[in-house]
């Protein structure tokens, strides 16, 4: 029998190995749980397991491979739920090659792990943006706000339909990263420290390889890696400049900007529309792309009157 823990890449990118090796612990105590004494269970490799287990049919071993799925997906790892994929074979013959056997297993887990994978990453994203909500305050209605702000900006561009549903989506999910950094930090209500702003920083690159790994949301994993990239130059993680930064990533970036400006936060009050309008006119060439801030001011703000 043959297991492949779901997710420990995404897991290990997320939150860091140390977190990946607990949840490679916590399968390993859930097979010792569930196997018989006899049974030999081994990791062959940075994911996979194998269990032999002497003079059991395939029945009995299919009913063990869901029993252990059905209980380490009870168990959760930094709030994720715990998922693996699983195939088998049996030896039936003494003179049956074991090679051929295990190769058989492989390709019946392969073929699990095909139709299960795609789901259990949208699951993990799922369960990520949820944790993330409860672990920042406000997050959830910032990120909303953000999202609608980037649907009006690609409306009024008059972009491609499909861009401008990338754009609200990129706006749902674009501090994903944050899920890896320290909530106190989070939501600290005074002035970072300059070893936590460095922390912070590092929430782009997070949230790039977290949507990398999920084929539907990989499109927008650049999107989300440059949208504290300045107009200038000098923003991050790259520093790119100009039209070097993707065009999505600098409409988000004046779309969180503006709404970070306009809500509260722990370390400071709400600024007034017109206060923040007058910080994104400042800052136009220099942090924002000036076309883009212009007609964030002039057409969502002005014609919209919002």
């Amino acid at each position: 029998m043959l297991f492949d823990v779901n997710g420990l890449k995404l897991t290990n990118d997320t939150f860091g190995h140390k977190v990946g090796d607990e949840l490679l612990r916590k399968v390993a105590q859930v097979m010792k749980e569930e196997c018989r004494a006899d049974d030999i269970i081994a990791r062959i490799g940075g994911d996979e397991f194998v269990v032999i287990l002497p003079k059991t049919d395939s029945e009995a071993v299919g009913i063990m491979a869901k029993r252990i799925s059905a209980r380490l997906f009870k168990e959760k790892v930094n709030s994720l739920p715990v998922s693996i994929s699983f195939g088998w074979d049996t030896k039936k013959e003494s003179e049956q090659d074991i090679e051929a056997v295990l190769k058989k297993a492989e390709d019946h887990l392969y073929k699990h792990k095909l139709t299960e994978s795609a789901s259990m990453h949208s699951h993990s994203i799922e369960m990520i943006m949820q944790t993330l909500n409860e672990k920042v305050d406000g997050n959830e209605e910032h990120a909303k706000r953000v999202s609608v702000w980037c649907f009006l900006m690609g409306s009024a561009l008059k972009l491609d339909r499909g861009i401008i549903s990338d754009l609200s989506t990129a706006g749902l999910m674009h501090d994903i990263g944050n899920i890896a950094i320290d909530a106190r930090i989070l939501n600290k209500p005074g002035l970072l420290t300059n070893a936590e702003w460095s922390e912070i920083k590092k929430h782009p690159e997070i949230g790039f390889r977290v949507l990398s790994s999920v084929n539907e949301l990989a499109p927008l994993a650049e999107v989300i890696l440059a949208h504290h990239e300045r107009w200038d130059g000098t923003g991050y993680p790259k520093g790119l400049k100009g039209e070097e930064i993707p065009l999505k990533a600098r409409i988000l970036s004046v779309a969180d900007a503006y709404d970070a400006m306009t809500s509260e936060r722990p370390y400071r009050k709400a600024k007034s529309k017109d206060v923040a309008i007058e910080e994104i006119r400042k800052h136009a060439g220099t942090q924002f792309d000036p076309v883009i801030a212009k007609l964030f001011i002039e057409k969502v703000l002005g014609e919209k009157g919002l």
